[in-house]
């Protein structure tokens, strides 16, 4: 994947490295940003749920025993801990997650993965999955700016 950034940076004309890892993170976040779109209207139309819902979900779904706790599910998923609180607290009400306490520190929170929490996840991850598929097989966008220089 970094190769086909290259190529797309380098077929732009010639800049400094410096300008060039300017391109390179551009074209990234280029990419990042038409994934983050897609999952979005996606996994939200046909599944009711947000990246960052999936992405809980996903993870808790990989864990051997469905749960995580708190604090390192929030590093998993790139959120600040309220936000994670936040996101978990809306997942809780749609009974796709529940919280506990850790049973050898009572500060510590578990969430786990429920059974409607499973079943969402199985059902929403070939959506996320073709949407991954399809936006990142197509062409990398050319960095703003940079468009037209062939």
């Amino acid at each position: 994947m970094v190769e086909h950034y290259y190529a797309v940076v380098s077929a732009t004309q010639p800049e400094s490295p410096a300008d060039e890892v300017v391109s390179v993170w551009r074209a990234i976040a280029a990419s990042h940003a038409a994934v983050c779109a897609a999952l979005e209207r996606e996994l939200g139309e046909r599944h009711g749920l947000g990246v960052s819902d999936f992405e809980v979900l996903e993870r808790l779904a990989e864990s051997a025993d469905h749960k995580f706790r708190a604090q390192e599910l929030a590093d998993a998923v790139h959120l600040s801990q309220s936000a994670l609180s936040r996101l978990i607290s809306r997942l809780e009400k749609s009974g796709l997650v529940e919280r506990g306490l850790c049973d050898m520190d009572r500060r510590g929170i578990y969430v786990t993965l429920t059974e409607a929490g499973r079943r969402r996840h199985a059902e929403a991850a070939p959506t996320h999955r073709d949407v991954l598929a399809g936006v990142l097989s197509g062409p990398i966008p050319a960095p703003a700016g940079r468009r037209g220089h062939a």
